[in-house]
C-alpha cells in the first residue's frame, strides 16, 4: 500500500510540472482559414501574471502543427523547466512557409511573421519584444525559420534550424518545391533569392542570434556546411553543430534540447542589465 501511494505520488508529481499543451485555431484573414497551432506553456502559466519569452516551432515537409510534440514530448518538460512558451504552427504541406503569388490560399510567410505573433502576443502573457522572441524549424521548417528570420528582423532575435534546407533553390522537384511556392520556370532568379544561403548575405554581424545543425549521415549536411563556410567567410557569429543522426525524429528530438538552452541564455542575456562603463 505504502509503495502505491508513494509510485502515486511520484506520477502526481510528474503531472503537476509538466507544461500545459493547448490546440487552437487561429483565423487568418490573408489565407481566409483556420489554422492550427499547439501551444505549450508552463505548468503554472495560468495561475501567474508573469510574462514569457516565445520561441516558434516550424514542421518540416509533409508534417503539421503535432510534429513537434511527437517527435520531442519532452517538450511538456521544457516549457516549465525553461519558463518558455512554445508554439507550433501548422506551416501547410509544403508551403516553405512562403506567400505563393499565385494561390491566396497558401501566404504562410504573411501567417507567420504577422498573423500568429500577432495573435500569441494578444492572448497569451508574452515578452512582446525581439529579444525574447526565438524561431527555429526543422527540415522545411529550418528553410522557413532562418528565412523569416532574416527577412523580419524587427520580430525575431534569435533562429535557429535543425536537419534545415538550406538551399532551397537546389532542393528535388519531386517535393515540388518549387511549385509550391508559386515559382516556375520563369522565375528562377527569384527562387535562387529565397534561399537561405543566399539572404544571409544581407546579415550584419550579430543582427540575429543563430544555431545551425546538422547530422553527419543527413542528406542535407553538405549544404549546412556550405551554410556555415558561407557565414565564416561573412564575418556572422553563429553556433554551428555537426553530430551523428540522420534525417530523422530521433535525431530532431535530441537537437531541440541544445537549442532550446542556446534560446533560453538569448532570453536571459536580454535581461541581464548592462554596466555602465567604469563600473563593475
Amino acid at each position: 500500500m505504502k509503495l502505491l501511494l508513494l509510485c502515486t505520488g511520484c506520477l502526481l508529481s510528474l503531472w503537476v510540472w509538466a507544461g500545459n499543451v493547448d490546440t487552437i485555431a487561429i483565423y487568418s484573414q490573408s489565407m481566409h482559414k483556420d489554422i492550427k497551432c499547439l501551444v505549450i506553456t508552463p505548468a503554472a502559466y495560468a495561475k501567474t501574471k508573469k510574462y514569457y519569452p516565445v520561441v516558434y516551432l516550424l514542421h518540416g515537409f509533409g508534417g503539421n502543427y503535432t510534429r513537434w510534440l511527437t517527435a520531442a514530448p519532452q517538450l511538456k518538460d521544457k516549457s516549465d523547466e525553461l519558463q518558455l512558451i512554445f508554439v507550433c504552427p501548422d506551416g501547410g504541406y509544403g508551403s516553405w512557409y512562403l506567400d505563393n503569388p499565385m494561390d491566396s490560399s497558401v501566404q504562410y510567410e504573411t501567417f507567420t511573421s504577422k498573423e500568429l505573433v500577432s495573435f500569441i502576443d494578444t492572448h497569451y502573457t508574452t515578452i512582446a519584444d525581439r529579444k525574447h522572441r526565438a524561431i527555429t524549424g526543422l527540415s522545411m521548417g529550418g528553410h522557413g525559420s532562418l528565412y523569416l528570420a532574416i527577412k523580419h528582423k524587427d520580430l525575431y532575435g534569435a533562429a535557429g534550424s535543425t536537419s534545415g534546407v538550406v538551399d532551397i533553390s537546389h532542393f528535388p522537384k519531386k517535393l515540388d518545391a518549387k511549385t509550391s511556392a508559386g515559382i516556375t520556370s520563369c522565375c528562377d532568379i527569384d527562387w535562387e533569392k529565397k534561399a537561405v544561403i543566399h539572404l544571409v548575405d544581407s546579415l550584419k554581424n550579430r543582427e540575429l542570434k543563430l544555431i545551425i545543425d546538422c547530422g553527419i549521415y543527413d542528406i542535407l549536411v553538405l549544404s549546412n556546411r556550405k551554410l556555415h563556410e558561407k557565414l565564416l567567410s561573412l564575418g556572422i557569429e553563429h553556433d554551428y553543430i555537426e553530430r551523428p543522426g540522420t534525417h530523422s525524429a530521433s535525431y530532431w528530438k535530441n537537437s531541440i534540447d541544445y537549442q532550446l538552452l542556446f534560446f533560453k541564455k538569448f532570453f536571459d542575456d536580454a535581461d541581464r542589465p548592462v554596466l555602465q562603463k567604469g563600473k563593475n
